[in-house]
């Protein structure tokens, strides 16, 4: 692609110009903790494929450390991204825009004395792409419609590997497609993993039908996010930094909270990265079973914890409320975030949904891909600087517990109210919205279960993981109708939490209890892949283990605790006004449901999803 293709300056039109003044065997897996954190990992090995890039000397994990290590902490103020307005006004009227966002490589600086990293980031011109990229603000019941453009190079700037399920174009390029995590729109609109396509449309994937998505924007106001879903690369596209925030606004709903607003109302970006010396990224070139997949590892934990594009940023805050808006974008990592002087966060969201009233919790555990909105009170606080820490295992819940680098996350430092300073006229409010809770399951169309398998060698490495045994490109098997609410009993016979994340559907957790005489239940799983002739009834009388209070909301991310039959419900159409969806949503090439630890959903922890009328 010629520089002269490439977007280099903000668009001119109306909206645009608006835009920018606003805003083997299944088994449990511990095994492999060691081999997956561990191993000294060759980047200079010859990659792949003939685009994956070289790296000149070996890199070990000591020296990640050491790079990471080097970065002085609380140095680089919290970047905020730009925000572009996903709506007009006309003679006072809301009214919709078309939005142009492409991807491109530029260099970013995660940390003042870090070299300039090359990055993928979307932008709507190469120099103000950010990492992760600018947040879209669109308003409810106000159709979106986004023109995603790919403007990345011939060649990926990480290794990834050919030997999992990948889209591979004949003519090189960077195959990318952008899935908005958390809506409801159109099948030939979600980004399906099939869709994808390379620079200027030069090749395209089978299921690619339409270079301009269009999204309705008819669920309830709520966090959302827009990431990469390309086959088999979606880790590596993430890794790059292919991610950014997205909010769908209800003014009739969002404005009698009284929630912090303007310069208090403010996302937190976290994801988990490990740099070269010369700052470029870093990710593993050789397999944890490279005999059978020469690059796959099953997890990615970065030695440096970022925080909207910096590495442990400070953020200045007065003495008022804020709120934040809270995103993990870590492919892996868990992060169980608290206060160091044990200041509390008012849990007001989580994922894409208010919850029923606030709940106040001292620490948040947030898988990959979850997000939590939350209001913390500076006025209150007994100290003038204030670390957010980490304290979740690695990988989760039975891995090596966060050190020194990755048990930190960024510092607030608490100034005084000046003289000019509006008054915090925000609250917490008593209640949020009616339709959040599920009290019980109740009347249900269907019930499934759905088994969660890891495959190891006979030395205990990961070569791939499947739901219900069955691959991505297996006939569909999970047919809901439009307009339904199912129960799915989600049963996890790997050693880690998994986040189960569903395309359009909308889910809540209500029940965890633990298998007993799991070890026997696994061998006749392996064997039968049925969970009723196992008689999983019989097992799954263990423990019961209850749903956080402040995840009791509708989500499109559930966690998934291993050795536990998770039951969800999961609705299949609006879950605010309890009416079907205004569009087609059995047309090609339908809707996937899958794991978003995205080494897992790669190889290949994904099913697709089939509406029926």
């Amino acid at each position: 692609m010629s520089l002269s293709s490439i977007p280099l300056c903000v668009p001119l039109s109306s909206s645009s110009s608006s835009s920018s003044k606003i805003m083997g065997n299944h088994s449990w897996m511990l095994r492999r903790v060691a081999a997956a954190l561990v191993a000294v990992v060759f980047a200079g090995v010859a990659a792949v494929s003939a685009q994956a890039p070289v790296t000149p000397a070996p890199v070990t994990s000591a020296l990640l450390q050491q790079v990471a290590g080097s970065l002085q902490m609380y140095v680089d103020p919290l970047p905020q991204m730009a925000k572009i307005r996903g709506y007009d006004f006309q003679k006072g009227r809301v009214v919709p825009v078309n939005l142009t966002i492409g991807m491109f490589q530029k260099n970013w600086k995660f940390h003042r004395d870090l070299p300039e990293t090359p990055v993928f980031v979307y932008g709507q011109c190469v120099n103000s792409a950010t990492f992760p990229g600018p947040t879209i603000v669109a308003r409810h019941d106000v159709p979106l419609a986004v023109t995603w453009e790919n403007h990345l190079p011939d060649r990926h700037i990480l290794p990834w590997d050919p030997t999992v399920p990948t889209a591979i174009p004949k003519n090189g390029g960077v195959p990318t497609v952008v899935h908005l995590h958390g809506s409801a729109h159109p099948p030939q609109s979600d980004g399906s993993a099939f869709a994808w396509f390379t620079a200027g449309f030069r090749e395209t994937g089978p299921a690619w039908t339409q270079a301009t998505y269009r999204y309705p924007n008819v669920q309830p106001p709520g966090n959302l996010w827009y990431h990469d879903h390309a086959l088999g690369l979606t880790r590596a596209n993430l890794l790059a930094g292919l991610l950014g925030a997205y909010v769908i606004e209800k003014p009739e709903v969002d404005v009698p909270m009284d929630l912090p607003c303007d310069d208090d109302d403010l996302h937190l970006v976290i994801a988990d990265r490990s740099f070269n010396v010369d700052g470029s990224l870093y990710m593993n070139s050789t397999g944890v079973a490279p005999s059978i997949h020469p690059q796959w590892q099953p997890e990615y934990f970065g030695e440096a914890i970022t925080v909207n594009g910096k590495a442990w940023p400070f953020l200045a805050v007065h003495r008022r409320r804020y709120r934040f808006r809270i995103l993990n974008a870590s492919n892996a990592r868990y992060f169980n975030v608290s206060l160091s002087n044990g200041m509390p966060f008012h849990v007001v969201g989580s994922d894409a949904s208010y919850l029923a009233a606030p709940v106040t919790v001292s620490s948040l555990l947030i898988s990959p891909a979850e997000m939590f909105d939350v209001v913390v009170d500076f006025s209150m606080s007994p100290t003038a600087e204030v670390e957010m820490l980490n304290s979740a295992p690695y990988p989760f819940p039975t891995g090596t517990a966060p050190g020194p680098l990755n048990g930190k996350v960024m510092k607030f430092v608490v100034t005084p109210n000046g003289p000019r300073d509006p008054p915090d006229n925000s609250t917490v409010p008593d209640r949020e919205v009616p339709y959040a809770n599920v009290a019980s399951p109740g009347p249900t169309s269907e019930t499934r279960y759905i088994v969660m398998y890891e495959y190891l060698t006979p030395s205990g490495q990961s070569t791939h993981l499947y739901i219900n045994g069955l691959r991505l490109e297996d006939p569909v098997t999970e047919t809901p109708r439009s307009g339904t609410t199912e129960l799915w009993h989600v049963i996890n016979l790997t050693g880690d939490n998994h986040p189960l994340h569903i395309h359009l559907g909308m889910f809540q957790a209500v029940k965890m209890q633990q298998l007993l005489d799991l070890q026997a239940f696994t061998d006749c799983m392996t064997q039968v892949n049925d969970a009723v002739k196992c008689g999983v009834d019989q097992h799954a009388v263990g423990p019961v283990v209850p749903v956080p209070d402040h995840e009791k909301t509708w989500k499109n991310v559930v966690k998934v605790p291993p050795g536990f039959v998770t039951t969800v419900v999961v609705a299949f159409k609006l879950v605010d006004t309890n009416q079907v969806y205004p569009f087609d949503v059995t047309a090609e090439p339908g809707y996937v449901y899958h794991c978003h630890i995205l080494d897992h959903e790669d190889n290949a922890m994904i099913r697709p999803l089939k509406l029926l009328p």
